[in-house]
């Protein structure tokens, strides 16, 4: 018996030591399974919170360059005494010409282009600037894109309306004058025996401006007709502006209709300040025909 009991005793321990070595072996299995579970949960929970911090940072960047090229591309100019739209227009490069600059500042200039005055503050690209802006709005809904589309087709066509039922190509030499003498009125006071044009009686410092396109053949003090310009237009007539105060133009410039020629003005032989406006064949006096006609025959209301 007690043979046997020695050869019985060792298998429970042995049967013990391996259930514990089971045991610790279970255990050790379990905390890298515990610690993998944990680094994964961490790792998805702080892709999102890094995702979602990166959006204001390149919004704000895009924001900001909008805005710099916003400022980049308006100008602020202060006009100048001499100036002229088409003359702006052409030192500043301003794409579209003087009608964009007019078109963009209409409501700072008024109904008369070529009435501007030192001073006035003019926007070079103002509306480019606008129309840009709402192309990019535009991009983000294609809602938005056809509705932008289709009023800017509707404004383009608005304005292609009024240049063409405002503008023949031919207008007043000025604004607002009325006519004193006028066409073949006789009078020993001229020495062809009778007036050669019409006066239009207007304040010195009034606008002058070219009643058609056409170049400047003289711009000069002419004896009795004081500081003259005389144009010569497509159609093979010329058209001459006595009496000014100031000249704005010079002899061999291009000039289009309505472009300011100087200031009225009482210089040369006169009685009160007017501008003495005349339509002729030649450059030359003495070749005269009615100016009011001729503005007439171009669509244009006088008096």
């Amino acid at each position: 018996m007690p043979a046997k009991g020695k050869h019985r005793r060792p298998k429970p321990q042995r049967f013990t030591r391996s259930i514990a070595v089971a045991g610790t072996g279970g255990a050790a299995l379990a905390l890298p399974l515990m610690g993998a579970t944990g680094a994964h949960a961490a790792t998805t929970t702080s892709a999102p919170e890094k995702a979602v911090q990166s959006v204001p940072v390149v919004e704000k960047t895009a924001t900001g360059k909008s805005t710099a090229a916003k400022s980049a591309r308006v100008t602020t100019y202060s006009v100048k005494s001499g100036d002229y739209l088409s003359k702006i227009a052409e030192e500043q490069d301003v794409t579209g010409g003087w009608k964009k600059i007019y078109q963009d500042n209409r409501e700072a200039i008024g109904g008369n282009p070529s009435l501007i005055h030192p001073g006035l503050k003019l926007s070079l690209g103002e509306k480019a600037t606008t129309r840009g802006t709402d192309a990019t709005k535009s991009s983000t809904s294609s809602g938005t894109s056809s509705s932008s589309s289709s009023s800017s087709k509707e404004s383009s066509a608005t304005q292609s309306a009024d240049t063409t039922s405002t503008s023949t190509g031919y207008g007043l030499p000025v604004t607002g004058g009325t006519i004193g003498t006028g066409y073949r009125v006789a009078g020993s006071m001229w020495s062809s025996g009778y007036h050669t044009g019409v006066d239009f009686v207007v304040p010195t410092g009034t606008t002058i401006k070219a009643v058609a396109a056409g170049t400047v053949v003289s711009a000069a003090y002419d004896g009795a007709y004081g500081n003259e310009v005389v144009i010569r237009h497509a159609d093979g007539e010329y058209s001459q502006y006595a009496h000014m105060s100031q000249l704005s133009v010079s002899a061999g410039q291009t000039v289009t209709e309505g472009q300011q020629l100087g200031l009225s003005g009482a210089t040369g032989n006169v009685t009160g300040p007017h501008l003495h406006f005349e339509i002729r064949t030649t450059p030359y006096y003495g070749s005269d025909v009615d100016p009011v006609a001729y503005l007439r025959s171009h669509g244009v209301t006088v008096g």
